[in-house]
This record gives structure tokens, sequence and C-alpha cells, in this order.
């Protein structure tokens, strides 16, 4: 898997069938089901060892097949990385978050709406571990994966975060901020903890809570924060006000 597009056209002569080279062990497949086991062994090779460091040829050995039949399933990269998101449901996972706290963006229930996109995504990390460390491989190297990951999912999420919080600013629920600072540091706490708990401190030797409890403190924080004191803003507000019952 180079930066290229990787097609194949071959003589029909040298075709190769699903009963073909390099099937037999994994037993004969229909095509949906082969399409999802080369998926699912790609993804998992990736995560291993990076884009740069995976070939098809590693792939169809891993999955008992040749590479002839992965070009069959998959004409090129951009196909194989897409299928990859599909099968992750990244694709649809925001609307999916948004079904499950729909009441609660109606209601202007900013506590449920928040904590409910943050358990969300600590738990899809948890589940699937795996999935976290080939974005992170997709990111580092520039890869397609994590550019078409960001434009389906994190985008989207930000601009839902986005919306939101500029809303509940003009209720007057939330102090005026820039809305996407807001959303970033929400999401960077929730990041940053799933990154912890599943890659770099698995043992939680640092902190070690449910995802339960961190999304109820991270919306806490986020809500609240952790000052006893009012915002300076505040203060002034006061002033003013003391000043003008006096005159």
């Amino acid at each position: 898997m180079n930066g290229r597009t990787l097609i194949i056209k071959m003589p029909k002569q040298m075709q190769v069938t699903e009963q073909g080279a390099g099937a037999t062990a994994a037993g004969r497949m229909a095509g949906g089901e082969r399409r999802e086991q080369i998926v699912r062994v790609a993804m998992r090779l990736f995560s291993e060892r990076g884009f740069r460091g995976t070939t098809t040829k590693e792939i169809a050995r891993a999955a008992s097949v040749s590479e002839a039949i992965i070009f069959r399933h998959f004409a090129t990269k951009e196909e194989l990385y897409a299928a990859i998101l599909d099968m992750k449901a990244c694709a649809g996972n925001m609307s999916q978050l948004r079904e499950t706290f729909a009441e609660s963006v109606k209601r202007g229930d900013d506590r449920a709406v928040f904590e409910s996109v943050a358990l969300t995504m600590l738990q899809h990390h948890e589940e699937d571990a795996e999935f976290l460390r080939l974005l992170l491989y997709s990111a580092l190297e520039g890869h397609e994966l994590f550019k078409m990951f960001w434009e389906r999912n994190v985008r989207e999420l930000s601009d839902f975060l986005r919306n939101y919080v500029r809303e509940r600013q003009k209720a007057g629920a939330l102090r005026e901020m820039e809305p996407r600072l807001v959303g970033r540091a929400f999401a960077g706490m929730i990041l940053h903890q799933s990154l912890s708990n599943n890659l770099f401190d698995k043992s939680r030797s640092l902190l070690d809570i449910s995802n339960e409890r961190a999304a109820r403190e991270f919306t806490k924080i986020l809500l609240h924060g952790t000052s006893t004191k009012p915002p300076p803003e505040a203060d002034a507000k006061k002033r003013n006000e003391t000043a003008t019952r006096k005159r």
C-alpha cells in the first residue's frame, strides 16, 4: 500500500476465483463475507504496523487469499479505507449519537447533552482501541483514512458542539466565549482520557475511574469550572451594579 492507486487487470486465463490460490485454507466465502474478512484483517495489520509498513501481499497472506482477490473487492486503496470506516460505523456515528440525546437538546439540558457525548466517545474508544491506534497511525502518516475520518466524524461533532453552545449562549445559559473553543476543550478532555486508558496507561496507574464518572466530572468542569470564585467579568458586573445603586 504505497501512495499510488491500486488497480489491477488480469487476463481471464490468469484470474483467480474465490476458490483459487490462497483461498483454500479459509474455505469458500460469499462475496460479502470475504470483503468483510479482508477489511478486518487489513484493519488489524494497519493498527499494528501502520499503513506504510503493511503491504497488500501481507494482507492477502493473513486473510488466506490471493492479492487478486483483494483487488477484486477493492479496486483502489480509497475503497479499502472507506470500507474500514463504514465497518466501524464511523460515518453514521454522529447521527446515532444525536438520536441518543435529541430530547435533552430540546429541553436545553446541558448536563445530559455533554455527559452523553462524553460517555459515548469514551465507551466507543474503550470497545475499539484497535481503531484508535489505527487513527493515530493514519494521522501521523498523513494518511487518507484520517482525512476521511476527520471530515465524516470530527468536523461533524465539532459543528454540533459549536451550534449547541452558540444556541445556549443566546439563551443566556452559557457564558459568552468562542463556541468552537468550548467544544475543543471538552473533546480534548475526553480524548486524553481515552488515549491514557487505552494506549498510554492501560493499568490506569495515574487515574482509575469509570467512564460514567469521567463523563460526569468532565461535564462539571465544562459547565462550572473548578474555581469557587466568580469569573472576573462577574466581579466587574457586580461592582458596576453597586456603583450604580450608590448614585
